[in-house]
């Protein structure tokens, strides 16, 4: 060690009153110090261990002694049983499966050095033998590692050289790590690699591994440094990461559904996220087979009209929307263990606007795989209003056209102010407001949407048709030619420019059924609020009419 076991007997003299401490405990050191690393900055690590089934804290204490940092920790003889316990059943079940801390905890006390009641460390230091430990760790390091330079593998493949090469020395140094493992270098941290290597001593893998550590060290290309790597592993002991053609298949994730509206394609993720996507990237996921093998994969993407697919489907597995699996050996989980939790990636939420339109949400472009910036069923909910409230416009028309042509001018104004209202419902859901505001409120909530000059130009115009009045056939007409203009402004600011005249004809009917019905299926997907309880009756008719013959 580093430091003499006087000097570290004084530490704890002087840390020993400042907390409290358990009658006739043993003390070990652990860490880095007590594997003969360290340095002048690292923390001196203390565990206190008591002969009693008690649950102590696992949280450390920090005290500063003599300028140095010192954490204490403390576990009761049961807690230790159970974690080597806990270790031991989890190897069993299949590598990697353990929890990275609670290895760490037990490799830190198996290598401990005692300071106090060497008997009872003794004895709990005996509950696991070491050699079981490191063939533990030995398997854990390599289990990740095999997952790592598959990983790399899927992203070369997939023309993402760059990033391959990161997970390529990812896997490169938890390869090492296994080997060195087996070698009885069990410490976890892999800072201390380069001493543990020097431990080892003069082997022709520790050089290979030094002269592959990173790309830049490499001295080769991004492409050939997978390779290179892909040896190494095997040769460190790895096995099950061999590049060979044909290994790697495409697969479905767990939780993610396609849905699409008119031409606008969405993946949702957990029933919480969605993703739009821009119409190349729609035409590379519409043609992934799951099963087949990333050639296959990748030569039915061209076919479809998108060659170079590999970076859009690069990404697909990034958001976790599909899996890449090891033929035989189920899915590719790549990790970093002892880095920050890391999982399928979401992306900051699309700033287009607005958020969705009758066809779909706004994407951001051709290979657009946007996360749209509200939950998917507030998303559901919002577009099924929007879709709603369209209706309601046309329906308000409709009445407004009847009461004109009968004089029965009370009955024009209300139904004035209803199209402008329905037709606000449409702006503030285009936006994903939803829940909506009470009609009585929509004129003056357009002040919850950003600045556009298409909605300026709405905020302008909406209090002064709220205040029309329709007295006669001047007004009438007027009223008329105005709310027209206004709805064309807004289903032009909102994406329904193309929304059907829904009473006007048969064909129009039918089209409004049909862009209803899309997203009401993805409402019921997500158990969203539906917009009025007849919408049930329209799914349970696949879209038609409920009372319609098939003829």
């Amino acid at each position: 060690m580093i430091l003499s076991e006087e000097y570290l007997q004084s530490l704890l003299d002087k840390a020993y009153p400042q907390i409290r401490s358990v009658a006739d405990c043993a003390v070990v050191l652990e860490g880095s110090i007590a594997e003969g690393f360290g340095n002048s900055s690292s923390d001196i690590d203390f565990l206190l261990i008591a002969d009693s089934d008690a649950d102590l804290p696992t949280m450390p204490s920090l005290l500063f002694v003599d300028g140095r940092r010192v954490e204490i920790r403390t576990r009761s003889v049961r807690q230790v049983a159970e974690q080597f316990s806990a270790v031991t059943a989890a190897a069993a079940g299949r590598p990697g499966a353990a929890p990275e801390d609670l290895l760490n905890r037990c490799q830190r006390l198996l290598r401990s050095f005692p300071l106090r009641n060497p008997e009872l460390v003794a004895k709990v230091k005996g509950l696991m033998s070491f050699d079981d430990f490191q063939d533990t760790a030995r398997e854990w390091w390599a289990h990740a590692a095999r997952q790592s330079v598959r990983y790399a593998l899927v992203l070369r493949q997939l023309g993402e050289e760059r990033e391959a090469a990161a997970w390529t020395e990812a896997g490169l140094l938890q390869a090492v790590k296994s080997w060195a493992a087996g070698r009885g270098e069990a410490y976890l941290e892999p800072k201390w690699l380069p001493m543990q290597l020097d431990r080892i001593g003069d082997h022709p893998l520790c050089a290979r591994y030094r002269a592959l550590a990173s790309l830049d060290v490499s001295g080769l290309d991004a492409a050939d440094y997978v390779t290179e790597g892909a040896r190494l592993a095997v040769d460190l002991g790895v096995t099950g990461a061999e590049p060979e053609a044909g290994r790697i298949t495409v697969a479905r994730a767990g939780a993610v559904t396609t849905w699409q509206t008119g031409e606008r394609v969405h993946v949702v993720r957990g029933q919480q996220d969605v993703f739009v996507l821009g119409d190349r990237a729609a035409r590379a996921w519409r043609s992934l087979v799951f099963g087949r093998t990333l050639e296959q994969t990748l030569a039915t993407a061209q076919v479809a009209g998108v060659p170079q697919a590999g970076p859009l489907i690069a990404q697909f597995l990034r958001f976790g929307l599909v899996r890449a699996a090891w033929k035989g050996e189920g899915t590719i989980v790549p990790r970093m263990p002892l880095a920050a939790p890391s999982g399928d990636v979401t992306p900051p939420p699309s700033t287009a606007r607005p958020v969705v339109g009758i066809g779909g949400a706004a994407a951001g472009g051709a290979e657009a795989v946007d996360l749209v910036p509200v939950p998917a069923r507030r998303f559901s909910a919002a577009a099924m209003t929007l879709v709603w409230s369209n209706v309601l416009v046309e329906n308000a028309r409709e009445d407004l056209v009847g009461a004109l042509d009968r004089g029965q001018w009370s009955v024009a104004q209300l139904s004035a102010r209803r199209m402008l209202r329905f037709s606000l419902r449409g702006v503030l859901s285009a936006y994903a407001v939803n829940p909506l505001p009470p009609d009585s409120e929509v004129v003056r909530r357009l002040s919850l949407l950003p600045a556009a000059a298409d909605l300026d130009e709405i905020r302008a115009s909406a209090p002064s048709l709220e205040t029309l009045t329709v007295a006669c056939d001047t007004e009438g007409a007027a009223a008329l030619a105005a709310l027209d203009d206004f709805v064309a402004l807004v289903r032009r600011a909102t994406g329904a420019h193309s929304f059907p005249s829904s009473f006007g004809s048969s064909d129009g009917w039918r089209q409004t059924l049909e862009i209803g019905y899309d997203w009401l299926r993805l409402g019921a997907h997500l158990n969203a609020d539906l917009p009025i309880d007849e919408a049930s009756d329209l799914l349970s008719s696949g879209g038609a009419q409920p009372h319609a013959t098939s003829v």
